[in-house]
């Protein structure tokens, strides 16, 4: 597993314990990044994810309300929706990390961690995001 891997990850990992405890992500990670405990402190990259996810967290979520047919964030699985907030982020924040990698990231995480379902339909409503990243940033 490369070092972004790991890093989203464990953004994923703040992001969701952050929503199961009703915390600020913020709030959560400078618990993280002060006392790690057992743990590696977190990577940079794992922080930049959290903190650009959390700077953009309304756009980002009302993508995918708008493209999730069929679907509210609050019935998506809590793995898919930060998995989902991550890859959006990644695609239309991000410059240093390739759409395709986004996604494919997003749907491997998901694959492990999440339901059968959830690799296709993160592929799916991420794939939408890419194909009109051009009307959405402009």
């Amino acid at each position: 597993m490369g070092a972004r891997t790991k890093a989203r990850k464990r953004a994923l990992d703040v992001l969701f314990e952050a929503e199961q405890r009703d915390l600020a992500p913020l709030t959560l990670l400078a618990e993280r990044v002060v006392t790690s405990g057992s743990e590696a402190a977190l990577p940079q990259y794992s922080v930049e994810i959290v903190e650009g996810v959390f700077a953009h967290l309304e756009r980002i979520d009302e993508l995918i309300a708008s493209h999730a047919h069929g679907w509210t964030i609050g019935r998506m699985p809590a793995v898919d929706r930060a998995l989902l907030r991550i890859g959006t982020w990644e695609i239309l924040f991000n410059d240093d990390v390739p759409d395709a990698v986004a996604v494919d990231e997003a749907v491997d995480l998901a694959r492990s961690l999440s339901t059968d379902e959830s690799p296709t339909f993160v592929n799916g409503l991420l794939g939408r995001i890419v194909d009109l990243k051009p009307t959405l940033l402009a």
